[in-house]
């Protein structure tokens, strides 16, 4: 029996295959190893390192030959007779540690369709995600995963893991030279496999490992390489809710919506100060909005993102829910768990930058492929972040059914698109000479602008009763306008004027606001220009700018005082609302992501009766029509009196069109207003459904006993007119008995 030296050297002889092709192979350097490995006529060849001896077995385990190396490598080859091209069958590797049966995964076809590279060369591959990324599968009845990445500049790539001793020669893909996307099917490996992208670059170099940009799961932070999961898989049990859904039209409906950063809602001190699951966000969270009378919860970024200082508005993996809290699996049933509950659930998107980690998407197949080559495009200077090239069909794709996987596989409700304005603008926070101007020499970014809209409307035009919502802090016209109409085509849109505009109010001494009287009523001139969400958002409560309360002026009163008229105010001013945690009850320390929230502080009398205060107001909302159906219709409110500046006072009525209709007077002064008169549409007893000041909210119990009668007496260009207590500090709501 000949010796494996001499069996070597006599199939070197015999090679079929050139030195430049073998070392190639054997170096990880050959860009279609498809055409060298796997059968080719009779000749069978595989590359497998360290191996001693290989043999070839039909699929019903029997021999049908031996390969012979041919390279010192690990390089097999050999002439398998009757042995069809696509028949299965398998290797029995010997290793110095003994046997092993193998399949060879360069016998399995494409997996990626001819249709797949005509949609995404289009951009409009919407399931894009049911084939990038990572899939265990059955193929041709073995058990494996099929992996996918798009990178067309990359000369050659190989999947990188534990499986394979993250040894890039052992496993390189096929490229789909008409897309440039790169493919394989591994057999045997399964979920929970960790693995990365090896990529060589346009001109030969190797770059560093890259996560899967599609990845439905990652590794643990700081640790940053993707995990083989596959698409989330859960058991639905909120029909009823997605059906009520879908008829639903948010804009005469009352949205108020809890944002909630879910690292430091609430920790586990007694635990290493560790995050709450999935899980226990279900059980703890979930009943406190309930509670709470919220609509919704704004989740901030739930993407993954490798730091954690950056709240997660660095997301390096758009399609995988971040695993500090759990697996895909729980973030699903937490928000089954909410729709159980009749919340709604919205998610921050960041698709206006990613960060520039090197495991991520930039320079990702050694060109810039996501982002801008040129930095005046590309380069975000505030963040430190790369822009994406929204120009690029690709590009635009990969964002777009990004949105509609967390819409479809998650059931979101709603998608909050951060830095909406940054995306707009090709000059945003640069100078003369650091931008490009568009085609016809302006500022507006097209690209950009095509996105948003193609985003839009393949959001509401898939899922029905959705709703969009743009962090746009300019005056870009129609951001919340249908694209048919020339619109952006959102939902809603921030109102930063109205945010900013109203805490320069309540932060002064209230003996100089009868001098700041417009920065309450200026935002009623534009009020019903887009479809207006009023945002108290967590961008308020921190890097230095105090926390809500105590951005209120006085003692330790007046700030609780303050508050609830201040919240009083939004609550029934037009627009959606939106507060972030902690300001619901009054928490004193800025926000910080690394711990809990003060929940102490709900033993102090004041920060109970802030929190009873907001929970009233949330159900007041809801029940008085007046007070939120015509939430973005100029059809649904009325100055009573804006012009008392004197002391301080605003009021106006708010009205539900079907006859609905609330009175809203807030006196922004701690002196008290006796015998305060003013104008309301009919006579007759009016209740006081509200009162910030009243005793059970920590305030001193004046106000106007529940209910008093309106006379005949006409005032302020109404038939009638009440007489009023203005508590000192206060938001008073009546509605007619």
């Amino acid at each position: 029996m000949a010796t494996t030296d001499t069996r070597q050297a006599a199939s070197r002889a015999a090679a079929t295959i050139d030195a430049a092709t073998i070392r190639a192979i054997t170096q990880g350097e050959h860009g279609d190893p498809f055409s060298v490995l796997g059968l080719h006529g009779d000749v069978l060849r595989a590359f497998l390192p360290d191996a001693e001896r290989l043999d070839v077995l039909d699929a019903a385990g029997k021999p049908l030959g031996e390969l012979w190396r041919i390279d010192d490598a690990g390089l097999f080859e050999g002439k398998v007779h009757g042995l069809s091209r696509g028949a299965p069958y398998r290797f029995e590797v010997t290793y110095p540690q003994g046997a092993v049966t193998l399949d060879d995964p360069y016998r399995f076809g494409t997996v990626w369709g001819e249709m797949d590279s005509h949609l995404f060369a289009e951009g409009r591959h919407l399931r894009l995600y049911e084939k990038l990324g990572a899939h265990p599968m059955s193929l041709d009845g073995v058990q494996g995963t099929y992996f996918a990445v798009w990178a067309p500049n990359a000369r050659r790539a190989s999947i990188v893991g534990d499986f394979n001793m993250w040894d890039g020669r052992r496993h390189a893909m096929r490229k789909r030279i008409e897309c440039g996307v790169f493919e394989l099917f591994v057999p045997g490996v399964g979920k929970g496999a960790v693995y990365k992208f090896e990529l060589t670059g346009p001109s030969g170099e190797r770059l560093p490992l890259k996560a899967d940009p599609f990845a439905f799961r990652a590794q643990h932070p700081p640790e940053n390489a993707s995990v083989v999961h596959g698409l989330v898989e859960h058991d639905w049990r909120d029909e009823a809710y997605m059906k009520a859904r879908a008829d639903r039209q948010w804009l005469a409906a009352p949205v108020a919506t809890y944002e909630v950063h879910l690292g430091s809602w609430m920790r586990v001190t007694e635990d290493g100060n560790r995050y709450l699951s999935y899980a226990e966000l279900a059980d703890k969270l979930v009943p406190y909005c309930l509670d709470m009378g919220f609509t919704h919860l704004e989740l901030l970024p739930v993407s993954e993102y490798p730091f954690d200082g950056s709240w997660g508005y660095q997301p390096t993996g758009l399609f995988a829910p971040t695993i500090r809290h759990g697996t895909a699996e729980e973030f699903a049933a937490f928000v089954d768990a909410c729709h159980a509950a009749g919340i709604g659930v919205i998610v921050d998107w960041v698709p206006g930058h990613f960060p520039t980690d090197a495991h991520g998407l930039a320079q990702f197949d050694g060109t810039a492929l996501f982002e801008h080559a040129d930095p005046r495009q590309g380069f975000h200077q505030d963040w430190n972040t790369l822009i994406y090239n929204y120009g690029r069909n690709e590009v635009r794709n990969f964002l777009v059914c990004n949105a509609l996987y967390w819409l479809d596989r998650f059931h979101i409700d709603g998608i909050r698109v951060d830095a909406v304005a940054s995306m707009l603008y090709l000059d945003y926070s640069r100078k003369a000479d650091e931008w490009v101007p568009n085609k016809f020499g302006g500022r507006e970014n097209i690209d950009a602008i095509e996105f948003l809209k193609d985003m839009n409307e393949k959001a509401y035009g898939n899922h029905p009763g959705i709703m969009t919502i743009a962090e746009e802090s300019t005056a870009w016209p129609a951001v919340s306008r249908p694209t048919y109409l020339g619109g952006l085509g959102f939902g809603f849109k921030w109102n930063m004027g109205w945010m900013h505009d109203t805490l320069n109010y309540v932060s002064r001494e209230p003996l100089y606001r009868k001098y700041h009287q417009n920065d309450l009523t200026f935002g009623l001139l534009y009020a019903f220009s887009e479809n207006f969400v009023l945002p108290i958002s967590h961008d308020e409560v921190v890097h230095g700018k105090g926390s809500l309360i105590n951005k209120m002026p006085g003692d330790h009163w007046q700030k609780a005082a303050n508050l609830r008229a201040y919240l009083g105010f939004m609550w029934t001013h037009p627009g959606k609302k939106l507060l972030f945690m902690g300001c619901e009850f009054g928490q004193h320390r800025e926000w910080a992501y690394m711990q809990s929230l003060d929940w102490h502080l709900l033993d102090d009398p004041a920060h109970k009766g802030v929190q009873s205060a907001v929970r009233d107001l949330n159900r007041i909302y809801k029940d008085v029509a007046a007070l939120h159906a015509l939430d973005c219709s100029s059809d649904g409110f009325r100055w009573i009196d804006a012009s008392d500046s004197e002391q301080s006072v605003v009021s106006f009525l708010r009205r539900d069109g079907q006859g609905g209709e609330a009175v809203v007077v807030c006196n922004f002064t701690p002196v008290p207003r006796h015998g305060y008169r003013v104008g309301v549409p009919r006579s007759g007893r009016w209740n006081e459904v509200f009162n910030s000041d009243a005793s059970h909210y920590g305030g001193s119990g004046m106000g106007n006993g529940g209910a008093v009668d309106a006379s005949d007496e006409a005032w302020h260009g109404l038939d009638a007119s009440l007489t009023l207590t203005l508590p000192p500090l206060s938001t008073t709501v009546l509605v007619p008995a």
